[in-house]
């Protein structure tokens, strides 16, 4: 079986993310394909890291990744290929894959350069089309790439740590409201050596990491039903800090993000009592 997921900025409001699916069936008729996202914000490369960050672990090795979002080919935004945990993923340039490399050192990397063998009309999005589809098909990176040893770092993905504070941002926002951070379990666990903490954000105090949401209820010392609204932070289970409200509900109730004031790149700090 030959996996090539999608995950793109495109929405599904127009013939953008179909016509991808035809163009992939087109050139591979046998390749199961498969949405991730295509609702990533636009051209939002710290939302695309976290999403890929956190799906990939479901799918099986030899999956191929493809990544449209801010893909179009400039002197700054070449396209890559890579090789990591033995999946394949296919994207710009452009700090995408920085979350993933920062955990493995990639099996190979490639930058593309297939263009010219292609129609003199084919778009950026044919020539991943043409990639995924060789790679789906067990095909070696060598042959559309240069091998290359590095790729671009997006800073804002990594959180900072110094002594007494972890300083992060938000990256994420999903469906429920939550906001997830850039702080990981790891960066955490190897800073705080066992002492208290508080999470500070927009002038409020979050004093404990809960295992899971319902443990609120064990915390508060109240009954779960008494606990909802109540802010709360967990590690997700991408390992990242997530700052929620107990059984929130954007459209109804509110969420972390709406009550809580938290937006995308707002800065979250852990600050550590000695």
């Amino acid at each position: 079986m030959s996996i090539i997921t999608l995950t793109t900025d495109y929405g599904l409001k127009d013939h953008f993310a179909g016509a991808l699916k035809g163009k992939l069936l087109s050139e591979f008729p046998e390749a199961v394909i498969i949405d991730i996202s295509h609702h990533i914000d636009a051209f939002n490369i710290a939302e695309t890291a976290y999403i890929i960050d956190a799906a990939y672990s479901s799918f099986p090795k030899g999956t191929v990744h493809l990544i449209g979002v801010d893909i179009e080919l400039n002197a700054e935004n070449q396209h890559i290929a890579m090789q990591w945990n033995d999946q394949y993923f296919v994207c710009a340039d452009n700090g995408i894959l920085s979350m993933l490399i920062q955990k493995i050192v990639p099996q190979k990397l490639v930058t593309i350069n297939i263009h010219d063998r292609l129609p003199s009309d084919a778009t950026d999005l044919d020539v991943f089309v043409k990639v995924a589809c060789h790679l789906a098909k067990g095909g070696l990176l060598n042959v559309i790439g240069k091998e290359i040893k590095e790729i671009k770092e997006v800073t804002e993905l990594q959180a900072i740590a110094k002594d007494n504070q972890i300083k992060g941002y938000v990256i994420y926002i999903d469906h429920f409201g939550n906001v997830v951070t850039n702080i990981s379990k790891k960066i955490f666990l190897e800073t705080a050596k066992g002492r208290n903490y508080e999470i500070k954000f927009k002038n409020k105090t979050i004093k404990t990491i809960l295992p899971k949401y319902s443990d609120i209820g064990i915390y508060k010392k109240k009954s779960l039903k008494e606990c909802e609204g109540e802010s709360l932070a967990i590690f997700n289970e991408s390992d990242f800090l997530e700052i929620a409200i107990f059984r929130s509900n954007p459209n109804t109730v509110g969420s972390a993000n709406s009550l809580l004031g938290l937006q995308y790149r707002d800065l979250v700090t852990i600050d550590f009592k000695n």
